[in-house]
């Protein structure tokens, strides 16, 4: 699997985190009261009570430099539009605190009121020209919109204007129910949920009329790698154009994120659609507890060990590139000490 090999200036003092998430207390509780006690179907006692505090002593450990924080499915959006736009914006400042007070430690990725389109377009303005986040989270589905429908089409416009990064992140579906069977769908439903969205995202034709749009895709693509073949074989059947560019050509434009249980399988069929350049790291912690993060993270050196001669290295320069160099360069070693 040599495709993972790839030269240029690959140095770097420690891993950029791009899905790391962080909680609040009243944002449990709120997703509570809207009767999402256990969420997507795991356990109450689930719900991660998340601290930078305890985020850094994770990163110190793993060696991360940086962690960009996102919100992890419910989302903000619990049936009310307006109660919605408030939550984003309390936990989009929360976050952008945490990232004033330890500088250089974590990054943001905001939350948006969707499916409330312009409570979105001004959420989003906000977060990027007065808080300064680094992109922004959205889930697989709206309330059962995905992110193709032509309703969302003056966000994903505004978002390709800015050329924003936007991490994509699964979320229960309606019909869960029946689909996994009773099951958490973290275990295997939203490996499914994020391939929908991207292969509508795909088919639908938004993902070259918002070519712009810098998408990260989940948990090493899950099981997008094993439909690539079959998706584009039957949009030749129904008779898509000529001049289509491949299914396979447009995956590769995504970036992936190395989050999940990694294994020699998985690699292989992520390498089959992602280019080395467009890899990155991700914990999922919080809600991947430290000890398990910290596993997964050791699985990742033996898995890689034989593909790369420095994944670490490699994954941190792609994340250097696509947030920008001026922002996620290198810092000196010293610089991962935890802040006073």
């Amino acid at each position: 699997m040599s495709e993972l090999r790839s030269g240029g200036d690959q140095t770097a003092s420690g891993l950029v985190d791009v899905h790391a998430h962080f909680t609040t207390r009243d944002y449990i509780e709120t997703a509570k009261a809207a009767g999402l006690v256990e969420p997507d179907g795991m356990p109450e006692a689930f719900w991660p009570r998340w601290t930078a505090e305890e985020h850094l002593g994770l990163m110190d450990e793993a060696r991360i430099e940086r962690s960009v924080l996102s919100l992890s499915s419910p989302g903000v959006h619990f049936g009310d539009d307006g109660a919605a736009r408030s939550l984003a914006r309390e936990v989009n400042e929360f976050c952008a605190g945490v990232v004033r007070k330890y500088p250089g430690r974590f990054g943001q990725f905001a939350s948006l009121p969707l499916p409330d389109v312009d409570g979105s377009l001004t959420e989003l303005a906000y977060c990027f020209d007065d808080l300064g986040a680094d992109g922004v989270a959205l889930l697989s589905n709206l309330a059962g919109v995905r992110l193709a429908d032509p309703r969302l089409a003056p966000v994903l416009a505004e978002l390709d204007r800015r050329a924003a990064v936007v991490l994509l992140h699964p979320t229960t579906c309606r019909g869960h129910e029946e689909l996994s069977s009773g099951r958490p769908q973290p275990m295997i439903e939203f490996l499914f949920e994020t391939a929908r969205t991207v292969v509508d995202f795909i088919l639908s034709g938004a993902a070259e009329r918002y070519g712009r749009i810098r998408l990260i895709v989940p948990h090493l693509g899950g099981v997008l790698p094993l439909l690539t073949e079959r998706v584009e074989l039957f949009r030749t059947i129904s008779g898509a154009a000529a001049d289509r560019t491949p299914v396979a050509e447009l995956l590769s434009r995504f970036h992936y994120e190395l989050a999940g249980t990694p294994s020699k399988t998985q690699i292989t069929a992520l390498t089959s659609i992602a280019k080395p350049d467009h890899l990155l790291y991700g914990s999922d912690y919080a809600w991947t507890p430290r000890e398990h993060a910290i596993h997964l993270l050791h699985a990742l050196d033996a898995v890689l060990a034989d593909e790369h001669d420095d994944w670490r290295a490699l994954t941190t320069a792609n994340a250097n590139v696509l947030f920008g160099q001026r922002r996620y360069g290198s810092l000196d070693p010293s610089a991962l000490d935890r802040p006073s």
